[in-house]
């Protein structure tokens, strides 16, 4: 296991979600190797307790999601609860239901988060990175989204994130295939941003969210929240949700220390206030 940084690290699902925090940078391992970091709907309980504890810190400003282990982030949900959880249309809608806060808390965090990717990251891993804002891939990853092999419609919001980053062409090929394609595939169709060597996936990792966690919360969450109503239809956009947090970056402490730091050629010391 790497080193992450360690606050008091907590753990939920039975030790299979854990969780620290530390210099602003918070960390939710995925801790089911032994099934590939498969998730369960009791990991996605965990994930959603855990998720609600970083964004309610105040001194936690981005979060990195990470599996357990050397061969999956996570390989896709956990086949074995099918039997019982999602074995018909009925049962898989209550399962859906269950699992429906923990994905949208995921999917409109209000911090940064970064999926750090080694390894497998299929059907249900891929939905959680890419509601990840950042996706940054080690070279043995491969991805895929099996569901046409198993008889199973992969959700909206799904093939919403999908298709919005490698367009509807290559989401056509993947799931009518449901082949799995390898991290330098994955970056040049635009499914992770960036691929790095093996041992160098979470030095990058972390050298990117040390570079987030030291620039300007307010200005971060405006870039955030206006990209997000970017990628919205036009009747659906939130416009004064991206005036009200221009005014609030423009009136901030944070703004008059970015000024003043510049001119007297220093670092600047945000507290995102």
């Amino acid at each position: 296991m790497l080193d992450v940084p360690k606050s008091a690290e907590k753990s939920y699902a039975d030790g299979k979600i854990l969780q620290s925090s530390a210099d602003g940078i918070g960390v939710i391992t995925f801790n089911n190797p032994e099934k590939r970091n498969a998730m369960s709907l009791e990991m996605w309980e965990g994930v959603g307790s855990a998720l609600i504890e970083l964004r309610d810190d105040p001194n936690t400003r981005i979060v990195i999601l990470r599996g357990a282990g050397d061969k999956a982030f996570v390989s896709g949900a956990d086949i074995s609860q099918f039997e019982k959880n999602r074995h018909n249309a009925e049962a898989s809608e209550e399962y859906a239901k269950r699992s429906a806060a923990q994905r949208a808390l995921l999917a409109d965090f209000p911090k940064p988060v970064i999926a750090s990717i080694r390894g497998f990251c299929m059907g249900g891993g891929m939905q959680v990175a890419m509601s990840a804002d950042i996706r940054i891939a080690a070279e043995d990853s491969q991805f895929g989204i099996p569901a046409a092999k198993l008889g199973i419609a992969y959700g909206f919001d799904g093939l919403k994130h999908l298709v919005s980053l490698v367009g509807p062409s290559w989401a056509r090929l993947l799931m009518f295939t449901g082949m799995r394609i390898h991290s330098s595939e994955a970056v040049r169709i635009g499914l992770v941003d960036r691929v790095v060597p093996d041992a160098e996936l979470w030095d990058a990792t972390m050298e990117i969210a040390r570079t987030i966690s030291g620039n300007a919360p307010l200005a971060i969450k405006a870039a955030k929240i206006t990209i997000a109503q970017v990628l919205k239809d036009r009747d659906d956009r939130d416009m004064n949700a991206i005036k009200q947090i221009g005014l609030e970056c423009m009136d901030s402490e944070d703004f008059r220390e970015g000024r003043r730091a510049f001119m007297e050629k220093r670092k600047p010391e945000f507290r995102g206030r």
